[in-house]
C-alpha cells in the first residue's frame, strides 16, 4: 500500500512541473492549415494571417477579417465583409500551446460559453 501512494505522490509532483510550451509571438504572422470534419468529411481552410489581417480560403472562397490582439496569445476575429448575421458575430480565438510549427487554440463565439479546439499548421 505504501508503495501505490509513493508512485501516486511521484507522479502527481512530476505532472505539475509540467509546462506546455506556449510561444504564441511565432503564429502572429504567416501561413497556416486547419483541417476539420464538417458534415463527416474532412476539410482543409488556409489562411494568411499578418498582424491585423487574416484572408482564409475555403472551398475556392476567400474572406477577409480584421485581427485584434488582447494579449500574446489572445485575438478578436471580426469579418470584414458579412454575408449573413452569423458571419457578423466575432470570434475569440486562444491559443492554448505551441509546438514547433503547430499550435492548439480554442475558439467561440465572442461572449458565448460554448468553445471548440483546434490544431492549425504553419506552412509558411
Amino acid at each position: 500500500m505504501k508503495g501505490i501512494a509513493l508512485l501516486f505522490f511521484c507522479t502527481l509532483l512530476l505532472s505539475s512541473c509540467y509546462n506546455q510550451e506556449r510561444d504564441c509571438t511565432n503564429f502572429h504572422t504567416g501561413t497556416f492549415e486547419f483541417e476539420t470534419f464538417l458534415d463527416g468529411e474532412l476539410v482543409k481552410t488556409t489562411f494568411v494571417r499578418n498582424d491585423s489581417i487574416e484572408i482564409d480560403y475555403f472551398k475556392g472562397k476567400s474572406d477577409t477579417a480584421s485581427i485584434r490582439w488582447i494579449n500574446n496569445c489572445e485575438y478578436i476575429v471580426q469579418n470584414l465583409h458579412p454575408k449573413n448575421m452569423a458571419e457578423e458575430k466575432a470570434i475569440h480565438m486562444k491559443i492554448l500551446n505551441t509546438n514547433k510549427n503547430t499550435y492548439t487554440f480554442e475558439y467561440g463565439l465572442v461572449g458565448a460559453a460554448k468553445k471548440q479546439r483546434g490544431t492549425a499548421k504553419k506552412i509558411k
